[in-house]
């Protein structure tokens, strides 16, 4: 959500502070002064340079399904944000479509977690989840989301907006990855970056109840509708833009902040917006589907838009994948041998 502008000028001399910390961890890091650790397995990190969404996840996702299609032993690691224990909503949605195939790492000490999960067995692939600023853990390849639809030369850095790092950081990443483009042009990272741009979007395989199993079904499949839209992720727009674009029959939507975790007064609002437009069920992602604990209190079907992730150049985007880890001396990862 963008701050008023009055907000976001009392704030904004904390940004330019932020900018110089940021500035500064990276020289030290360039200097060596501080150093980083490296883990055994390759490292491929995913990560952006905005707070909230912009595909990180079905990223992570698409390329660990990618990696155990040819045989290697994957290994995720997560921060896990805003999550307990040894989880978060994201982590139990990557674990409800990988199930066992690929271990998971999730904890703030991602080096930690990756020792550990090589102690049990030899990794060929580690995918570092949000790993861009995760300096500390070295990484043979950068890839970095950005979202599309967003003008990020008009934004500022934290907290006045919506930048954790300025956009010339792109400069750093090895890959970029556009998702939800727009009409413009030009991807205005394109400046920073001397690397192949892929572009990628978000494809409906269906719907499923809440806390159902099976093979997702069609729109057609749901009934006439309406339906109320309502999620809790870091470009709610999107989604409800996804849905217009799927043909959905949405007749409201409401938005949470990113990570929510629904409570019986959200279950409330949710009844009665719903009630309002005369909807007939509702609609989330998969991610609000791990904090919806109390679905049937909403008294009408719930349905979760199953997605997965479909890049442009695809086999462009492998080959330069490949490319780069073999430079890099990554040996048993392109090539189709175990490590």
């Amino acid at each position: 959500m963008k701050l008023p502008a009055p907000v976001r000028a009392l704030l904004y001399p904390l940004s330019v502070c932020h900018g110089w910390i940021v500035a500064a961890r990276l020289a030290l890091y360039r200097s060596g002064r501080l150093k980083q650790r490296r883990l055994k397995g390759a490292v491929i990190s995913v990560g952006n340079l905005t707070v909230g969404g912009t595909g990180k996840t079905p990223m992570v996702l698409w390329l660990a399904e990618k990696f155990v299609a040819e045989g290697k032993r994957v290994a995720i690691l997560s921060r896990g944000y805003r999550g307990t224990g040894e989880t978060s909503d994201e982590i139990a949605m990557l674990r409800r479509r990988l199930g066992d195939r690929v271990a998971f790492g999730v904890g703030a000490d991602r080096y930690a977690e990756g020792r550990r999960i090589e102690e049990l067995a030899p990794v060929d692939v580690f995918l570092l989840d949000d790993g861009f600023q995760h300096l500390r853990l070295a990484r043979n390849v950068d890839v970095l989301m950005l979202d599309g639809s967003r003008k990020l030369k008009t934004e500022a850095l934290l907290p006045a907006g919506m930048l954790r790092e300025p956009i010339s950081s792109c400069a750093r990443a090895d890959i970029l990855v556009v998702t939800r483009k727009t009409e413009r042009e030009a991807v205005e990272a394109a400046d920073a970056h001397g690397h192949a741009i892929f572009y990628a979007q978000t494809r409906l395989l269906g719907f499923r109840l809440i806390g159902a199993e099976g093979v997702p079904k069609y729109v057609s499949e749901m009934g006439d509708g309406p339906f109320f839209a309502f999620c809790g992720i870091g470009n709610a727009d999107a989604f409800f833009a996804d849905l217009r674009r799927w043909h959905v029959p949405v007749a409201g939507t409401m938005a949470f902040r990113d990570h929510h975790k629904y409570g019986a007064g959200d279950l409330e609002r949710l009844r009665d917006a719903a009630l309002g437009c005369g909807a007939q069920g509702f609609v989330t992602t998969e991610k609000d589907e791990q904090n919806l604990r109390d679905a049937g209190a909403l008294n009408t079907p719930v349905y979760v838009a199953v997605i997965d992730f479909v890049l442009s150049s695809e086999s462009e985007f492998t080959a330069l994948l490949e490319r780069l880890l073999t430079a890099r001396g990554v040996h048993g990862v392109s090539d189709g041998a175990a490590a």
